[in-house]
């Protein structure tokens, strides 16, 4: 079993995200020994944001014409992506950041998103190319947005992720969350408690 852990919060040590990942992680190692690891940690080394340039050198059918800052964001994007669809287990780490999730992670999921690669259009529509995957979302948001529709109207961090993961044809998703953590010691204690305990349930599931 392959697992792809990825964070994305700008905290370091002091990141719920980059905490519960690590729990995940755990738990399903705990269940899988053998698992191999590959760790990305895209605040530490973002991927460029999507511009002309990068989209030439990912796109291009002509290599050898590209420059070599080309080549390399070129040679970046293959690793992405190749990680990504080698795991059999995607972990991600997505604090939500005004409403939605950081731009490292979004300039992550736009060199993973391409054409014939992860999704392919057909006369019927898009169909997704990366399915059979497990993906386990850490969500961490400073408010509470799960309670009632026009809280998750503001929802545009796992909305987005649940929506361009399905598009990717992967369908067995969860999301650990730990929401309302700047609402007070006493709900952010309650927050991690919950989360904790959602992690504690699926590490059975980590040998199936």
């Amino acid at each position: 079993m392959k697992i792809l852990h990825i964070d994305s919060s700008l905290l370091g040590d002091a990141s719920i995200s980059r905490r519960l990942t690590a729990s995940i992680v755990g738990a399903l190692r705990q269940d899988a020994p053998g698992a191999g690891i590959s760790y990305r940690d895209l605040a530490a080394t973002p991927p460029s944001h999507l511009s002309g340039q990068v989209l030439q050198a990912m796109t291009s059918s002509q290599p050898e014409a590209l420059t070599e800052a080309q080549r390399q964001e070129r040679d970046l994007t293959d690793a992405l992506l190749a990680e990504f669809l080698a795991a059999d287990i995607v972990v991600i780490g997505a604090p939500m950041y005004n409403f939605s999730i950081p731009t490292q992670l979004k300039a992550w999921i736009d060199r993973i998103a391409q054409a014939g690669k992860t999704f392919r259009y057909t006369e019927n529509g898009p169909v997704g190319l990366a399915g059979g995957k497990r993906v386990v979302i850490a969500s961490s948001r400073g408010g509470a947005y799960a309670a009632d529709a026009a809280s998750q109207a503001l929802d545009h961090q796992e909305a987005y992720l649940r929506t361009v993961l399905n598009f990717f044809g992967i369908t067995d998703i969860s999301v650990v969350r730990a929401e309302g953590l700047a609402l007070g010691d006493a709900a952010r204690g309650k927050a991690l408690l919950r989360a904790q305990a959602q992690i504690d349930a699926m590490a059975p599931r980590a040998a199936a």
